[in-house]
């Protein structure tokens, strides 16, 4: 069974996005890599800026559920997405692993 959270109206986007975000921000205090998630997606962001940007310029897809704000040409939601995505990344990677002083 699938729970239906559109009912959510325009903050369904967001509310996933800051659900999610905050498992990966949890996950990466958990396992001490705040720092490291942030240099990734600092590092990454310009990359997924451009690549999100064209794909919605070009119309690969429609965002219906979102709050409708936009910044520098993405909506808010989007910005968010691409800060959690390498953040769980990160969180679900040092969770299993942990970090260098933590292997034989």
């Amino acid at each position: 069974m699938r729970v239906d959270i559109s009912v959510l109206g325009r903050y369904t986007y967001l509310a996933t996005e800051l659900f999610w975000g905050t498992i990966a921000a949890l996950l990466c205090y958990r396992a001490g890599a705040l720092r490291r998630a942030a240099v990734t997606i600092v590092a990454l962001y310009p990359i997924a800026y451009v690549w999100d940007r064209y794909t919605l310029a070009v119309g690969v897809f429609d965002i219906t559920l979102r709050t409708g704000i936009d910044i520098a040409g993405i909506p808010l939601e989007e910005h968010l997405f691409m800060a959690v995505v390498p953040g769980l990344v990160v969180g679900v990677h040092e969770t299993i692993f942990g970090s260098e002083a933590d292997r034989p």
